[in-house]
């Protein structure tokens, strides 16, 4: 009887330090948070008929999809627009059946894809001549390049990862954040190894890990001055990001606003 007593309490004493081991493991294969604020560095003008679904800079020119937003006579486009000024420098419209998504800039084509048409275009990107065309099983939202792949969502909590020549999928990540799944993720562009997603219907983009797929970083962008066309139509929200990778700039803008702003991050602390 003894021994018996003496075999439980053993085996009681590994249950616990067992549980212990496993709990001081999960909590410390989840990294640290950071959290940014911002402040505003430079503001441009932005076109409050454009629907913002993806943002891409290249040299001194800025790409833009504009989705097909709400009203009859919106129509999706790929444009290329001048920062300082606004102005739309060269335009092209898609076909009414159509509602312009992400875009990323691949050697010196464009690649953009439409939202539930599970279709996707190329352009030369000069000349904005239409040259391919791509499918793919889900819905399209944002888009970027790492130098390798390209990275897609879908509005789901997961990134896809596709062959930026056959635009087959190679991999796919869950986004999380701790235990804690994000979805909704919209437009995407890739700073410095990591992807950054506006979440959809908030004021907040997430600073993802693409190798594993935890957030490393949220940025708070609350309290942005957004266009008025925000106070009166709910879908006028955050979304667009890009970077210019010699300059060391960020930009973000929203749907339908009439201001494009470049922002430096500011460290709030961690978690």
């Amino acid at each position: 009887m003894k021994k018996w007593i003496a075999l439980m309490a053993v085996l009681v004493t590994a249950i616990v330090l067992g549980a212990t081991l496993l709990v001081f493991l999960n909590n410390s294969a989840t990294p640290d948070t950071t959290y940014y604020s911002y402040s505003i560095v430079n503001t441009y003008p932005h076109d409050t008929n454009s629907f913002t679904e993806g943002l891409w800079y290249s040299g001194t020119v800025m790409y833009e999809s504009s989705g097909g937003g709400n009203g009859p006579d919106y129509v999706s486009t790929l444009r290329e627009v001048d920062l300082a000024t606004g102005k739309v420098l060269k335009e092209y419209a898609l076909p009414k059946n159509y509602f312009g998504e992400g875009i990323a800039v691949v050697n010196d084509t464009i690649i953009q894809l439409t939202w539930e048409s599970n279709i996707g275009f190329v352009y030369n990107e000069n000349s904005f001549a239409l040259i391919g065309n791509f499918t793919y099983p889900t819905e399209g939202w944002g888009l970027t390049y790492n130098g390798g792949d390209l990275i897609m969502s879908d509005g789901s909590d997961h990134l896809y990862f596709l062959n930026p020549t056959t635009f087959q999928r190679v991999r796919e990540v869950e986004v999380h954040d701790g235990n804690t799944s994000v979805s909704m993720l919209n437009s995407l562009s890739y700073i410095n190894g990591y992807v950054y997603a506006n979440v959809w219907l908030t004021n907040k983009i997430a600073i993802i890990n693409p190798e594993t797929g935890q957030v490393k970083a949220w940025i708070n962008l609350s309290g942005l001055p957004a266009s008025v066309a925000s106070k009166t139509n709910s879908n006028a929200v955050l979304n667009g990001i890009a970077y210019d990778p010699q300059g060391n700039r960020l930009f973000v803008t929203g749907k339908d606003w009439n201001s494009l702003y470049q922002i430096k991050l500011i460290p709030e602390g961690k978690t």
